[in-house]
């Protein structure tokens, strides 16, 4: 009798063990399925960002720049000089701009987090940051 009550326990215990891992792994799949999604959505933003990349590459027209909150504070920054500006990323939450010189060579990278209106100016291979300041939108 003692005999049977073991198996009749173990058999509920496995029974337990596998419907908790059933469920588990739906839920991992799941999860799995929206990551997959959520990268899915990414590499499509992405993609539409290297569109925008390719199309705004080395403007030195600043005309379509000076519509940007942070065009004056960058421009104070880099002493006016001549440089290209080229999007790298402009979402909701923040646009990222660099600097590059007739020669090519990036020479700043800009942060503007659009939510809070902070500003960074990294001079790169260099000082490093420069600016880091919440700015007027003007």
């Amino acid at each position: 009798m003692k005999k049977m009550y073991k198996t009749i326990i173990t058999l509920i215990a496995v029974a337990t063990m596998l419907t908790a891992t059933a469920c588990n792994s739906s839920g991992a799949d799941k999860n799995n399925n929206e990551v997959t999604e959520k990268n899915e959505q990414s590499a499509q933003s992405e993609g539409g960002q290297e569109v925008q990349h390719e199309q705004s590459k080395e403007n030195t027209n600043h005309e379509e720049w000076t519509s940007l909150p942070e065009y004056n504070y960058i421009i104070e920054q880099i002493d006016n000089k001549d440089y290209n500006f080229q999007t790298v990323t402009d979402n909701e939450g923040k646009r990222v701009l660099s600097l590059i010189d007739k020669n090519g060579v990036e020479q700043y990278k800009t942060i503007f987090i659009k939510n809070t209106s902070r500003l960074k100016i990294i001079k790169l291979h260099e000082e490093g940051q420069i600016f880091n300041e919440i700015i007027d939108k003007k």
